[in-house]
């Protein structure tokens, strides 16, 4: 990914979605003002430095330029003052995490393959940047992070991110499939909590005993 204007306004679209659900939670936990855009910020650049340090851009965008932190922190303070506007906060707080996860997708994977990280590595890259700051912001809020639930989360990410790689292989990586690409992770994040899809998890069964019971 280049730094052209496309990008940088998808890559800050992202920053101000996450803020404004990292905020929105924060602020259904009552948290104060500084709480707020604390976990706003949080929730906005964490995926984005996780990104830039393991590709090796350093110091990462979020403290190179000014126009990340600036724009968390705005739009969480905004959230902070305008949340009674919202009147169904939860739902807000999902849809707004749906549309960072998009996102982040997109822009974390073409920044990873630009870096000339392979595919493979790029598509991890892509989801972790993604699912990033979600987990910072229910670690900080106390709740358990979607990404450890059965919900269909990371695993959309992941989706996202493999599309991403395989329009970037086939020299597709133009804005309307990339913006194919974003609806996709969106979608499928909202359409999967609509129906509640969620990933296997490991049944649980009483330990079986003998018929005689426990021998002393």
């Amino acid at each position: 990914m280049t730094t052209s204007t496309p990008l940088l306004l998808a890559d800050l679209t992202g920053v101000a979605v996450f803020a404004a659900s990292g905020a929105s939670a924060a602020v259904a936990k009552r948290l104060d003002l500084f709480g707020v855009v604390f976990v706003g910020v949080v929730a906005a650049l964490g995926g984005g430095i996780f990104r830039d340090l393991v590709i090796g851009e350093v110091p990462p965008l979020a403290f190179a330029d000014w126009r990340y932190a600036v724009t968390a922190a705005v739009t969480a303070a905004a959230i902070f003052w305008l949340h009674p506007q919202f009147a169904r906060l939860r739902t807000t707080v999902l849809v707004l995490d749906a549309a960072g996860l998009a996102l982040f997708t997109v822009t974390g994977t073409l920044k990873a393959l630009d870096a000339h990280v392979p595919a493979v590595g790029a598509c991890m890259i892509g989801m972790l940047t993604a699912i990033g700051g979600g987990l910072g912001r229910d670690l900080l809020t106390g709740e358990i992070p979607v990404v450890l639930r059965r919900e269909i989360y990371a695993v959309a990410a992941l989706a996202g991110s493999i599309a991403v790689a395989l329009l970037s292989t086939y020299d597709a990586a133009t804005a309307g499939p990339l913006t194919a690409a974003a609806v996709f992770v969106f979608g499928l994040r909202l359409v999967s909590l609509r129906r509640r899809w969620s990933a296997p998890v490991p049944a649980l069964r009483p330990p079986r005993t003998g018929a005689r019971g426990p021998q002393v």
